[in-house]
């Protein structure tokens, strides 16, 4: 501390650049002279500087105090720039030094909770850690208003990075006309637990598809100016006690599965920021995990950005901050000036490490010219985002099964919508968070986006069948009660019979069922305040919980309930046609999914329903479903979680220790992994057990035929391998393949491995009868490692000598292989 008197003295304008002068040293270059900011006495505002020298020039003219109040979240206020708006996401700015606020949105579906909640919000007051806060500014629906995409897991289903690069675009550009600065995403958390509350807000069970994915992301986003956040950094697969949680996840594991898509954003996305998560991981708080932070984020990868903490994830200061911790969120608690203050006279921190801290934040801040543009709101076009996210939508849809159903008759006369009276999923647009008779964005959570409007599946059946030329189709709605006793049939009350009645009369029946689930819990139903689980209910069509954010305990007063939704399609499906076909073929079931759900064997194969799996659609959900029943657009996604048979899947294995946890003498719940690599379909592999539908699963109203697989070898002072492929339409419409390849890597040297992984993947368009010849390249020398597994003794990846195979094909159960080598 004795080493920067200055830095602690509180400075004018026209001293500053005299302090700038004299602590050169604290910049990363010369001081420049002269130039119009120069004149201001401002250095770091000269916008041909480096931001490293900026930075370096804008730390030297700062106070302690001025330093501190930077490192934190600021307490709800009126956003000095916007005074129209009230928010806690933010650092609010140091006008005398021209830093501007820095304005945080969340959401990784969308921009959500965005710091400006209306002035007249009535104020919900509450101790957070010891602090009295209005909560609402975090959480009230009047935040401003965004396009409601569809789910990031949406997105990963689409297979396709041009996708994820149009919903970073989309999303970045609404931040930036929102005038925001950092956007708390891409989330890359693994779907571990196919009941995970937050699935959704990530991109399924492969880190290899997470990582591809989330690097367009992250490319789009900060291409328009925003700051993207890699989160949950790291081990944050559950929402169940995720605040206190404490897992062990084997070295090997967290390399080469948890860690991976990190690495990839770090390296290849190359992201501005990491927000280091709730768990405790081996022993250690995300957030002072200094082995993550620093040894294996930055001395690794050589991560140049900043690490922000989830919210109220901070649990120390002089710890954390050595440990990697730059900015703490959302109030000032650890990172508080008192506590700095004391650190530093305590010796557990230098002022040093509070400028390494600021440092590479304001780098990040500069180099996205945070400092450079105003902070001025502009409309959004509201239009153009409606538009943008149903063409994201129609791309994201996968086809699991059709049985003759789809697509729709475009000429029927009457089309069945049916659903459950206490679900959401045939009567209002759905997003995580949404519940019966709640528009979006008033649920909880990251993905709370509160949308200019919505369109139901009612109105999006209506709309695309009248653009289709069929004006006069009767859509009708049924909603059945839990009991499937009774129902309403257009708003009025009947029987459920009276349902089957119509089932029978209509030319097409659409019925919509899923798993809704949002941040604050899981999919899941406990007994007691322990955490003892059913697992008989969370992992269900069935089951449901009133409230999806808030754990729902046996008895209690968020209890799980039974929609007795399987009975209801089992029902619908042996109903006597009264048409030309038979109600299996006439009958498409729509499924809107957190991720992946268990399906009754008796459902699969030629006597079950045609099956589209739309994930959640966000606001247009109702078009983007139509569009696809009604075959305006080919389903083209392929699965990014693995779907079950009804009670024969990973979830019926798993012990307490791997899920929910068990509480030691401390009463800290503890989660073991170890299932160690075997989740998604490398559990299904490793068990040779054969899914409902499989991971890369995905069928198109044409068919593909995939020929003539040739592996080339590198040539010689080459690395690099290439998987060839005809991709042929040998259908009667045009239709887009996703060409798979997936590595069997050896298990030698005591380093074990699954039968396969994914290692590349193209998504090609082509019209009927039109072929392509694919090559997919396989660098040894890429971010994702993949030919490499973890050496825990020597802390690196390493390429294991033995055989490889490598399989080429459209889905994780329909690959051939295309040859192998030695290593």
């Amino acid at each position: 501390m004795q080493s920067f008197p200055l830095c602690r003295r509180r400075t004018g304008p026209s001293a500053l650049f005299v302090v700038a002068i004299a602590l050169a040293g604290c910049a990363s270059g010369p001081v420049p002279r002269g130039g119009p900011a120069a004149a201001d006495a401002m250095p770091w505002m000269i916008k041909t500087l480096s931001p490293e020298q900026r930075a370096g020039l804008l730390l030297a003219g700062m106070s302690l105090e001025q330093k501190a109040q930077q490192l934190t979240g600021a307490v709800p206020e009126i956003v000095p720039e916007l005074p129209h708006c009230k928010g806690a996401r933010h650092v609010t700015g140091i006008p005398a030094l021209r830093i501007p606020t820095l304005r945080v949105t969340n959401g990784p579906v969308g921009i959500g909770q965005n710091d400006c909640v209306a002035l007249d919000t009535p104020p919900r007051m509450v101790y957070v850690n010891g602090l009295h806060v209005d909560e609402a500014v975090y959480f009230d629906a009047s935040s401003a208003k965004a396009t409601a995409v569809p789910s990031s897991i949406a997105v990963a289903a689409s297979f396709d990075p041009a996708v994820a690069t149009a919903f970073g675009e989309l999303i970045g550009e609404e931040g930036s006309r929102l005038a925001l600065h950092v956007f708390e995403a891409p989330g890359m958390n693994l779907a571990r637990l196919p009941l995970a509350g937050r699935n959704f807000e990530y991109k399924g069970e492969d880190p290899y598809l997470a990582g591809v994915m989330s690097v367009a992301e992250t490319r789009a986003v900060q291409g328009k100016g925003l700051i993207a956040v890699a989160k949950h950094y790291v081990g944050n697969e559950q929402e169940v006690n995720r605040m206190s949680v404490s897992e062990r996840i084997d070295p090997q594991v967290l390399h080469e599965l948890y860690l991976l898509p990190f690495e990839m954003a770090v390296k290849d996305g190359e992201a501005g920021a990491v927000m280091c998560s709730y768990n405790a991981l081996n022993g250690a708080f995300a957030c002072e995990n200094e082995e993550m932070l620093s040894d294996v984020l930055r001395r690794q990868w050589g991560f140049q950005g900043y690490v922000q903490s989830d919210f109220f994830a901070a649990k120390s200061t002089a710890k954390a901050m050595r440990a990697g911790l730059d900015h703490e969120m959302p109030l000032p608690q650890f990172f508080a000036p008192d506590k700095l203050r004391a650190a530093l006279n305590a010796g557990e921190l230098t002022m040093s490490d509070i400028d390494t801290a600021l440092r590479r934040r304001y780098v990040q801040m500069f180099k996205f010219g945070v400092f450079d543009r105003p902070i001025v709101q502009r409309p959004l076009d509201v239009e153009d985002g409606g538009r943008k996210a149903r063409a994201m939508g129609v791309q994201t849809a996968v086809l699991l099964q059709n049985n003759g159903a789809l697509p729709l008759p475009r000429d029927a006369r009457r089309v069945l919508l049916v659903g459950k009276s206490s679900q959401i999923y045939a009567q209002q647009a759905v997003a995580g968070g949404s519940m019966v008779g709640t528009v979006m964005g008033a649920g909880g959570g990251s993905s709370d986006v509160v949308p200019f409007y919505t369109v139901t599946p009612a109105a999006g059946l209506r709309n695309v069948f009248a653009q289709s030329g069929n004006a006069s189709v009767e859509v009708q709605l049924a909603l059945v009660d839990d009991a499937n006793a009774g129902a309403t049939l257009d708003g009025r009350p009947v029987v459920f019979g009276d349902v089957l009645a119509a089932v029978a009369g209509a030319d097409a029946v659409v019925v919509m069922a899923g798993t809704v689930a949002e941040e604050g819990a899981d999919r899941a139903s406990f007994n007691n305040a322990e955490g003892g689980l059913l697992t008989a209910r969370g992992d269900s069509l069935d089951w449901y919980a009133p409230l999806p954010k808030a754990i729902s305990f046996d008895g209690g007063d968020n209890a799980g309930r039974n929609s007795r939704t399987i009975a209801m399609i089992d029902r619908l499906l042996g109903v006597q046609s009264n048409t030309a076909r038979p109600t299996h073929a006439k009958t498409a079931l729509v499924l809107k999914d957190n991720a992946g759900v268990p399906l009754p064997a008796r459902w699969l194969g030629a006597r079950g329903p045609s099956m589209l799996e739309a994930w959640f659609p966000g606001q247009e959900d109702g078009h983007i479903v139509a569009d696809l029943l009604l075959g305006v657009h080919n389903p083209s996604g392929k699965l990014p979680v693995t779907f079950p048979v009804e009670g024969q899947g990973f979830m019926e294995t798993v012990s307490a220790g791997q899920y929910p946890g068990v509480m030691d003498a401390k009463g800290i719940p503890q989660v073991d992994y170890s299932e160690q690599l075997q989740i998604g379909y490398r559990w299904y592999d490793a068990h040779n057990k054969q899914p409902a539908f499989a991971f890369g699963h995905g069928l198109s109203y044409t068919s593909f035929a995939v020929e003539a697989q040739r592996l080339q070898l590198p040539a010689s002072g080459a690395a690099t391998y290439r998987v060839e492929a005809t991709v042929r339409n040998t259908g009667a419409r045009a239709g887009a393949e996703v060409l798979q390849v997936y590595l069997s890597v050896p298990s030698g040297s005591g380093l074990p491995q699954p039968p396969k992984r994914l290692v590349g993947f193209r998504k090609v368009a082509l019209a009927a009868g039109a072929s392509e010849r694919v090559s997919i390249a396989v660098d040894p020398a890429a971010s994702h490692h993949p030919l490499s597994v973890w050496d825990a003794s020597r802390k690196a990846f390493v390429v294991p000598p033995g055989a490889y195979t490598v399989w080429v094909g459209s889905a994780s159960d329909r690959l051939v292989s295309a040859g192998t080598f030695e290593r």
